[in-house]
């Protein structure tokens, strides 16, 4: 079946073959950026879920609304000069899509503003681009602040030269300073440019399910790997984006069956969460059916990379395991943005299913996605080789530098702007087989001891994981006048004795089987969760920080029995929701601990436990986690008061 929406064009590569070379000769700014965008004006932009309906919306409605938007900002920015800043603060939606564009065409910079960083921070950033305004949702700024905006009655009328000539994104926060990153139309052209060379290379990367290509909007726009992969990538060529309600597991998953998503781009934590799921599943199904899984595996990696056998395995070999995760209509997988764990690539990659690793950063964009077609090398992380345009060199000390178009056109940090050209130092220590680049971790974070070894933690942290834990994480200290080694260990703040005992155990033995004895020096249990809530990947130097200046959260084994409340009917059933959600035993679950703090539970375990517990009381809960109960004992008191109620 041919790709729809790609008008007379016989294939998709000729299609965006012309497309391409169109922008490039109408000229790389945001005035061409932006009528090539919605050219395809018949296609399908954008799907939403309302009920039993799909609300569908084409590009020329996506392109009419936003002059319509626009023409409400140029009545609310009088004063305002060209190529100011305003600030969007939004989740992801039409609405965030609509309001973006109608910022640049009105002659403004939008500023991406990460939802996940605090008001603080978002403040400081206002302060440091000289923002004059922010279109916010839901919070309020000391600049300017208004709703998104509203269709006004007649279109704004664009002029070539009145169009904004940057986007501002914000740094994801993992690292100690805030930067802002300028990108402008020409930048994102390049990046456009690599997607013709990705689906020569990769023809699954353009596979199409009933003649369409769907994303998911699981990643937010206003991250580089969201807003480049995922919006620019894809909306230039107009294929369609499906809204996702709320990250509760059930939607994600009925939306892409419903749907018939095509392709899938999350973070490392994402997919880790899937297959943890998926293999409980399994394993929950008895010992024949894992075992029959186990087999099926075994022998999807002998002949993984055998030409249409492999497949042909896979495809029917995982049907069942398929339809119970995704279904049929994916296509296409990528992760990025931290390391992720081999027997997560292994399990996609051989249930039919294709998940590769791509690689990028806020101040270069996306510089590689792993295009081969072997599932060794799929399976080995590998972040592939660099995109066209993009040169990479690894320094002596193993640093990747990286250099070419696609790189943001100046950074801003602490204040001080400075151009983004030449060799950009990532602090990532790589290596390179064959051409195929592998991330081994942060140059920050390898740990350097008093007698001079070198520790690698991305090596070592996978080797020390215990189910007892809620996540290892290894940081250099300074303990008197020597460096020493030290591994943080994330418990429940409410774990028994026993268990704590369990768990010391537990993680000395490991020690002990990976020999690394005398190269840790200090075992530190801590309440703190390894990855806090508004955090992409783990962030060792905030961890190491926190050590250092004592305000980490140091265990203190809780001895307090459980209340009587534990005997009540009632409660065992949300106990018994607790643990599932939480995907532990009700013995380990303790009555005051938080969901999040001391149980490190996520924000989909968090609404996975709210919709079961729903479909078990008929009780309703507010609709932001920090409005909801988060304790055993809150969700007792707070279901037993709903219940309570008197029926309307």
């Amino acid at each position: 079946m041919k790709t729809n929406g790609i008008g007379r064009y016989r294939s998709l590569n000729s299609f965006v073959e012309a497309k391409i070379k169109a922008f490039g000769e109408q000229g790389t700014d945001f005035f061409s950026f932006f009528n090539m965008m919605f050219s395809e004006k018949e296609n399908i932009m954008y799907e939403k879920s309302e009920g039993y309906m799909i609300k569908k919306i084409t590009y020329k409605e996506a392109y009419e609304s936003i002059l319509k938007r626009a023409e409400t900002l140029r009545g609310l920015t009088a004063g305002l000069s060209q190529n100011d800043v305003i600030g969007i603060h939004m989740d992801n939606s039409i609405e965030w899509i609509e309001n973006f564009w109608s910022v640049i065409i009105c002659g403004f910079r939008p500023l991406l503003m990460n939802l996940r960083l605090s008001h603080s921070v978002l403040e400081d950033a206002l302060i440091t681009c000289d923002a004059k305004m922010v279109i916010s949702q839901k919070d309020t700024f000391s600049v300017k602040t208004v709703e998104p905006l509203d269709a006004a009655a007649s279109p704004y009328e664009i002029k070539k030269d009145n169009v904004g000539t940057e986007v501002l994104i914000m740094s994801s926060g993992t690292t100690e300073h805030l930067k802002i990153c300028a990108y402008s139309a020409e930048e994102f052209y390049y990046q456009i440019c690599d997607s013709l060379q990705m689906i020569k290379e990769c023809r699954q990367l353009k596979r199409h399910y009933e003649g369409n290509l769907k994303l998911l909007t699981l990643l937010p726009f206003y991250h580089i790997f969201g807003l480049a992969a995922v919006y620019i990538w894809f909306a230039f060529f107009s294929r369609t984006f499906v809204h996702l309600n709320n990250m509760q597991p059930d939607t994600i998953v009925n939306t892409i069956k419903r749907h018939k998503i095509t392709h899938v781009f999350a973070v490392p934590l994402f997919w880790e969460k899937v297959y943890d799921s998926a293999r409980k599943t399994i394993k929950g199904r008895g010992e024949k059916t894992e075992a029959k899984f186990e087999k099926a595996m075994a022998i999807s990696e002998k002949i993984g990379d055998i030409p249409l056998i492999g497949a042909v395995f896979s495809r029917l070999a995982f049907k069942e395991v398929r339809e119970n995760l995704f279904g049929e209509s994916i296509c296409f997988l990528i992760t990025g943005g931290s390391a992720i764990r081999p027997e997560v690539l292994f399990f996609f990659n051989a249930i039919g299913y294709r998940l590769t690793n791509g690689y990028g950063m806020s101040e270069i964009g996306i510089t590689s996605v792993e295009l081969s077609g072997k599932k060794k090398i799929l399976n080995s992380g590998s972040v592939g080789k660099p995109l066209s345009g993009i040169s990479y060199s690894v320094a002596d000390d193993k640093e990747l530098l990286v250099r070419g178009k696609t790189l943001a056109k100046y950074i801003i940090e602490d204040g001080e702007k400075r151009n983004n050209d030449g060799w950009f130092h990532t602090r990532d220590i790589a290596e390179c087989e064959n051409g195929h680049y592998r991330i081994l971790g942060r140059k920050d974070d390898i740990v350097i001891t008093s007698d001079g070894e070198n520790l690698n933690p991305n090596l070592i942290e996978p080797e020390l994981q215990i189910p007892e834990a809620n996540g290892v994480c290894l940081i250099g200290a300074n303990e008197g006048n020597k460096k020493i080694s030290v591994l943080v260990v994330s418990v429940r703040k409410f774990i028994p004795q026993k268990q704590f005992e369990k768990t010391d155990n537990a993680i000395k033995e490991k020690i002990r089987e990976q020999n690394l004895t005398s190269r840790i020096t200090k075992i530190v249990y801590t309440t703190d969760p390894i990855i806090k809530n508004d955090e992409f990947k783990l962030n060792r130097s905030r961890i190491a920080k926190e050590y250092q200046n004592g305000s980490l959260a140091v265990f203190v084994p809780d001895k307090t029995a459980w209340s009587d409340e534990e005997q009540d009917e009632l409660m065992r059933k949300i106990k018994r929701i607790f643990a599932v959600s939480l995907d532990k035993s009700e013995d380990e679950v303790a009555l005051d601990s938080d969901f999040f703090l001391d149980e490190n539970g996520t924000s989909l375990d968090f609404f996975a436990m709210i919709s079961k517990l729903q479909d078990e009381f008929s009780v309703s809960f507010p609709k932001t986690i920090s409005d909801c109960p988060a304790t055993l004992r809150e969700m007792y008191n707070y279901i037993t008061s709903q219940l309570s109620q008197p029926l309307n």
